[in-house]
């Protein structure tokens, strides 16, 4: 795991670092994890700040499995996942970051961006949607939507699932052979797949200009499932830890929301 402070994803690591085993990583794996609820548990009691995880990845990167193996077992009353599809003609009557600010963390909750407001650089600029310069715009906005959502007390954790091109191509044909993953196949996956350099040279853009020291990219290794879960376990859990939530005294205690001026 490291973050953005290089840009070439074609020369970062897709595996885990050799000296992670899987049998010793899932049993820390394990121990985060009820380490986890205890702190999620005190977080969603203090009610007074909130964390915000993005998942980024080519396709087949492994995000939905990713939020099964780290998210389950949390307490779901503070917990939301919410994945950015393609926007709605209602959504695209607004500004591209308008369904975004309504899924934003309240406190005391842990909210999880399965895709995220940086598909509005990423997709649309392959695609052809936006110019270079719509783009640069729309990181200065993105910029200054991260800053306020820290300073009303949320901590953003975002992270980039690192796959590599050659385990792409074998979960994508999982998706046509294996029965059980039928169903998540969806037509246009071969050419997504093709499009591996072009979506590369956007990623590395985003990293270049949306790379703040308050927030930075987490590059994951991402071809291993179990050290992909492990490292977003691990970076929750330390930050949790840093942030020491508390338990209020009592209910009346409990901070309850405010207006903002």
């Amino acid at each position: 795991m490291k973050t953005a402070d290089a840009f070439n994803l074609a020369k970062l690591p897709s595996h885990a670092p050799a000296e992670f085993h899987k049998t010793a990583t899932l049993r820390q794996m394990k121990s985060i994890k009820q380490e986890l609820i205890a702190l999620q548990d005190r977080l969603y009691a203090e009610n007074t700040r909130s964390v915000l995880v993005v998942l980024q990845g080519m396709d087949a990167s492994g995000k939905d499995g990713l939020i099964r193996r780290v998210f389950s077992g949390l307490n779901p009353q503070g917990v939301r996942v919410h994945s950015f599809k393609e926007p709605t003609e209602l959504e695209l009557s607004h500004d591209f970051l308008w369904r975004v600010h309504q899924q934003v963390p309240p406190k005391g909750m842990i909210h999880v961006f399965n895709r995220s407001h940086y598909e509005d650089v990423l997709v649309t600029r392959v695609q052809g949607l936006i110019t270079p310069e719509d783009a640069r715009r729309r990181f200065v906005a993105i910029n200054n939507f991260e800053k306020l959502l820290q300073q009303a007390g949320t901590t953003i954790l975002k992270f980039y699932l690192h796959v590599s091109e050659k385990e792409q191509r074998e979960r994508l044909l999982e998706r046509v052979t294996d029965p059980e993953k039928r169903w998540k196949y969806e037509a246009g996956d071969e050419d997504k797949a093709k499009q591996w350099p072009e979506y590369r040279a956007v990623y590395e853009d985003v990293f270049e200009h949306c790379n703040p020291s308050s927030c930075p990219w987490q590059l994951i290794p991402a071809d291993q499932n179990w050290y992909k879960a492990y490292a977003v376990a691990k970076t929750l859990h330390d930050t949790l830890v840093q942030l020491d939530p508390q338990y209020p005294s009592s209910k009346e205690e409990r901070p309850k929301a405010k207006a903002t001026r």
